[in-house]
């Protein structure tokens, strides 16, 4: 999605996905934006960027810079110095950055949530109207924790709801087994998945209810899709999903519930949310009130502005577009 507002306003963009070899020497990554001669650098931050932002520097090529947690790492930090112009998802990132160089809250770039329609979405998925839609999904890798939780709870779990349940390639054939021993006319209530790519606009755009991590992309989907959630933060990540989680709790928009303390029951109870329309709408407008769907577009424009040497745009206008009313 950032790729392509990046092209939406006029930039030809070159991605450097080595890594490794970015890594070896500031030299040579000077080679690299000397034969490519970018009018500006993109960067999500890290050690490994630091080559090519310490090049773009020398060069002077000015350097945007994203960052989607609360508390930006060590390394995010250390790079940060090298931007000239940060964006963010949460305003206290910026107070961490200081005021050295101006600071947007962006939000988090994701897939175009705007103009999917809710009721299409659950027609593609056969969900009928009466039946209420749970996603559970732990992020870009398999969380046995969730998939032993469903497991346990699968019986019971699908008589508050339809589930469809991201395991990763590891939890999948344990799941099918889990959906094979359920009698046969209840079987279609209940859907693993390895993994879902297109589809998961669909099965956002359709659901009720979402159980998962707090990643920051997890995260600003869902408020996209104005989705109340039960959020599980990933306890080894520097604790930083627990502050990212700690933003949509405090907004009304989710619940937490610690990663040692997720287990069948605590799954089953979360699920209840779904028989409480009340709370659940309350959670749903908190949700769309931290929605940033023209994240990817307020970007792109303060990597535009960089590269043609223009002033930087003005907060506000930064806010509108992240927020999609304009781009």
């Amino acid at each position: 999605m950032l790729l392509r507002s990046l092209r939406s306003v006029g930039l030809d963009v070159h991605v450097l996905l080595d890594p490794v070899r970015l890594s070896l020497s500031v030299p040579q990554a000077m080679a690299i934006l000397t034969r490519r001669r970018p009018d500006a650098v993109f960067t999500t931050g890290g050690y490994v960027a630091l080559p090519v932002l310490l090049a773009a520097s020398a060069l002077r090529i000015p350097v945007v810079m994203w960052d989607g947690n609360v508390v930006p790492g060590r390394s995010v930090r250390v790079t940060a110095r090298l931007a000239g112009c940060l964006a963010v998802t949460f305003a206290a990132t910026c107070r961490t950055f200081g005021r050295r160089r101006p600071c947007y809250i962006t939000g988090t770039p994701i897939r175009d949530a705007r103009g999917v329609d809710r009721q299409d979405a659950r027609a593609a998925l056969g969900i009928p109207d009466d039946d209420g839609l749970l996603l559970i999904f732990g992020g870009s890798q398999e969380v046995r924790r969730f998939n032993s939780a469903v497991a346990e709870a699968l019986p019971r779990l699908i008589e508050l709801a339809r589930v469809i349940h991201i395991t990763g390639e590891g939890g999948y054939e344990q799941a099918v087994a889990g959906r094979d021993a359920l009698p046969s006319n209840l079987r279609a209530r209940y859907r693993p998945e390895k993994y879902l790519d297109e589809e998961m606009t669909l099965v956002l755009a359709g659901a009720d209810l979402v159980i998962g991590r707090a990643g920051s992309s997890t995260l600003a989907e869902v408020a996209a899709f104005g989705l109340p959630m039960v959020v599980v933060p990933y306890p080894h990540a520097a604790g930083h999903q627990r502050r990212n989680a700690e933003e949509m709790v405090g907004a009304g928009a989710a619940r937490l519930i610690e990663d040692g303390d997720f287990d069948a029951e605590a799954l089953l109870a979360a699920a209840a949310i779904l028989d409480q329309p009340d709370e659940r709408a309350a959670m749903a407008a908190a949700a769309r009130s931290l929605a940033r769907p023209g994240a990817a577009d307020a970007v792109a424009e303060l990597v535009r502005a960089a590269a043609e040497r223009l002033d930087l745009p003005d907060a506000r206008r930064i806010e509108t577009i992240s927020r999609g009313v304009a781009g």
